[in-house]
């Protein structure tokens, strides 16, 4: 079989090319799941419900019926037959059937109790006021401390890892130990808010129904369709060319889509429906809220004895979700007696889902503080400690790690940052009325490989196509794919189109858990071999070919040629005598041995300036800057644009983001962008990211790692501990905002 030359054909990957899709979106010409212009659709707008939790006693919807230009009004007693919801831990719990209006009970603030069809949004949304419902409330459970009682221990966490792991005897040894910390952090609820809201365009011909959707896994979203209705998968195709973000929120078949599909087909015609800013806050998934314990103990040297981390958070009462919070130091840190376990509180609200670097991003806000406050206690420099604690071996699997940079990002960073400067005693440096403080904090994400497959079709005139339904969050997707199917085929980037977003196209895991470009890149790297073997060996073969006979081991594509020993002959020239219609190939990737044998993490180092009002207790960064350990980085500008995107969200998690939740009724406080507050452009002065030079081989065929999350992990914990350096008072409770910052100003 023939083997292609890749070490000299490397012109496209590794460089920092700009974003093919970016001409599209700056001119508006991306069109959007909302903006498909398809048929002549129906809008849709869904009604929540006004209670935390209870039941319909009485429903009209005579006048909203009457309304003109109204074609549909659905609710529970009309709407048609549908899976029922099932169990609250149902797995795979993305491809569940999710039902929508479908019963008289609800079960959280703002679940949809109707959907109304119309002429116009205007139209349908003035109508929803006309529907008149009674509600006889039950009791709910609305807060942490009320569901204390319930707690429970799920069976796994999120991913399918472990609830709980102990190494050791981590009581014991914290007992005995003559140095120990133990604290307890809060933090908040966070709602993903990405720019495009949830959406739907459904359209039905004859049993097919197509779906024109912001989806971060098609192939997901449209077995939750096909469950849902109880129709064959076939029948379901699901179209999401561009995405305006998703973060973990576009994973699933929110309401919008299953309310589309259900309305187009009884009414024979296209409708559109979507989420209100207001209604995502209820209905498109959120963060929990945590409380996070730390229990750690090290010995007068600095060397920890033993580790504990115990999460609560809160999940749903009717679906379980439970976010891997303390996983992440199962790898982090070496101690010989280690605990991490997960335990849920039932809440009657909606359930949480994904949210970039699930478990990771909330685990490492608290836990890089506990380390920070744990170092202080022994007087050792917070990088040092990390640095006398860095194990040889992943700490809890005992296999060697594929890479490990992450001393050599502290390191780094330190360098870069000016760290020696810093002032180690709390509340030390002052520029005018305002207390200046400097903190850091690591970072650990795994690298997940999530299969798939990728077709690639080579035209006469040399143009390649490339096909997969993986989607383009906004990471580069599109840019990095055509990136390595020219760098693959010694193409021109602008010979190369990238179809993405269709179910049609060969399955992959879609855009989440940071494994897009990693998997699905593979996939198609593979795609583009296969391709290459078909063509060497009919160009070898027939009699007509320009490289007929060719008889050398290896074949080299470069530069829209082909090369065999020393003869060699114009792609375009051999595709039109050996394939003048064309050639394709399908590629695909599993999850392989490597992730067995290895323990594959990204790392990275975070470094963060603030200023403290000494009046106002104003919390302002200066300064930011991240050094990661990531493999490979295939394109450099995409890449680094993900990692400070990430960045900043760390910064809203530790300074900003909260999403309240009433107690009395179940409702979260904050439902638009003028009280959910997320940092923008002027609370972020100066921000760099940094690559060091890496390469992974048991990572895949590049040697690259995922990227897209590594950015948030740990980044909110740098901020609190430079809060505290300034300030000299330590804030447990997340976000860090002004009323508890200025109980603890020093008197200035």
């Amino acid at each position: 079989m023939t083997q292609t030359s890749q070490s000299q054909n490397r012109s496209f990957i590794g460089q920092p090319m700009n974003r093919i899709d970016g001409p599209l979106k700056v001119s508006g010409r991306a069109t959007y799941a909302y903006e498909q212009p398809h048929g002549e659709p129906l809008y849709g707008v869904l009604l929540g419900a006004s209670i935390g939790k209870g039941r319909i006693a009485r429903l009209s919807v005579a006048a909203a019926e009457a309304t003109p230009g109204v074609h549909l009004v659905m609710t529970h007693r009309n709407a048609p037959a549908q899976a029922p919801f099932g169990e609250p831990t149902v797995r795979p719990g993305v491809q569940r059937p999710r039902p929508v209006v479908f019963q008289p009970e609800v079960r959280y603030f703002d679940e949809p109790v109707a959907l109304v069809v119309a002429e116009s949004f205007e139209i349908a949304r003035a109508a929803t006021e006309q529907i008149e419902i009674e509600y006889r409330e039950a009791g709910g459970t609305f807060s942490l401390d009320d569901a204390r009682e319930a707690i429970y221990a799920p069976a796994m966490a999120n991913a399918g890892l472990a609830t709980d792991s102990v190494l050791g005897d981590p009581d014991g040894a914290f007992a005995a130990a003559p140095v120990k910390f133990d604290q307890t952090y809060t933090n908040a609820f966070e709602h993903h808010a990405p720019m495009e809201p949830h959406a739907a365009h459904a359209i039905w011909d004859g049993d097919q129904v197509t779906i024109y959707t912001s989806a971060q896994t098609p192939a997901q979203i449209k077995d939750g369709v096909s469950n849902t209705l109880q129709i064959p998968p076939e029948n379901v195709r699901v179209i999401s060319p561009f995405i305006g973000g998703g973060f973990g929120s576009k994973l699933i078949a929110h309401a919008e889509i299953i309310s589309a599909v259900l309305a187009a087909r009884m009414l024979n015609r296209p409708v559109k429906v979507a989420l209100t800013r207001q209604q995502m806050f209820a209905n498109a998934g959120h963060r929990p809220m945590f409380e996070q314990r730390f229990r750690i103990a090290a010995d007068t040297g600095g060397r920890l004895i033993s580790f504990s981390h115990d999460s609560l958070c809160t999940t749903s009462r009717f679906e379980e979700f439970a976010e891997q919070a303390a996983t992440a130091y199962r790898s982090m840190y070496e101690a010989p007696n280690r605990a991490t376990r997960h335990r849920l509180a039932p809440l009657d609200i909606n359930r949480g889902e994904w949210m970039r670097a699930p478990g990771e991003a909330p685990g490492l806000l608290a836990g890089e503080c506990a380390i920070d406050e744990l170092a202080e206690q022994l007087g050792i420099d917070p990088i040092e400690f990390r640095i006398r604690n860095e194990p040889e071996r992943d700490p809890e699997r005992d296999v060697p790690f594929s890479t490990r940079g992450l001393v050599q990002c502290m390191r780094e960073g330190a360098q870069r940052f000016g760290w020696n400067r810093r002032v180690a005693k709390p509340a030390s440096v002052m520029e005018g009325r305002k207390l200046i403080g400097i903190g850091m904090s690591a970072a650990i994400r795994p690298n997940l490989i999530g299969p798939g497959a990728c077709r690639v079709m080579i035209h006469a005139d040399g143009r390649l196509t490339v096909e997969l339904d993986m989607t383009d969050i906004g990471t580069g997707t599109y840019t990095i794919l055509a990136q390595i199917a020219a760098d693959s085929m010694g193409l021109p980037i602008d010979r190369v189109g990238v179809a993405l977003g269709d179910t049609r196209f060969p399955k992959t895991s879609g855009s989440g858990g940071s494994w897009g470009s990693g998997s699905t890149g593979a996939a198609l790297h593979d795609a583009c071999r296969l391709l290459k073997e078909q063509i060497t060996t009919a160009a070898r073969a027939m009699s007509n070919s320009p490289l007929f006979g060719a008889n050398a081991e290896n074949a080299l594509f470069s530069g829209s040629r082909v090369t065999i020993g020393d003869r060699s002959a114009a792609l375009t020239e051999i595709l039109t005598v050996v394939a003048p219609k064309g050639l394709s190939a399908e590629g695909k990737v599993e999850r392989g041995q490597a992730l067995k044998d290895f323990s594959q993490h990204t790392y990275g180092a975070h470094f963060a300036e603030v200023s403290v009002d000494a009046d106002t207790g104003e919390i302002r960064l200066r300064r930011m800057l991240g050094v990661f350990a990531a493999g490979r980085i295939l394109n450099p500008k995409t890449a680094r644009s993900q990692i400070i995107g990430g960045m900043i969200w760390g910064v809203g998690a530790a300074l900003m983001e909260e999403g309240g939740l009433d107690p009395r009724y179940g409702n979260f406080l904050y439902s638009d962008l003028a009280n959910y507050h997320v940092p923008v452009q002027a609370d972020i002065q100066d921000i760099d990211a940094v690559f060091l030079d890496e390469y992974d081989d048991k990572s895949n065929v590049f040697g690259s790692k995922g990227i897209g999350e590594l950015g948030i992990c740990g980044a909110g914990a740098a901020l609190a501990n430079a809060v505290y350096n300034a300030t000299g008072s330590r804030i447990r409770s997340f976000p860090i905002t002004v009323e508890k910052v200025l109980p603890g100003l020093p008197d200035a």
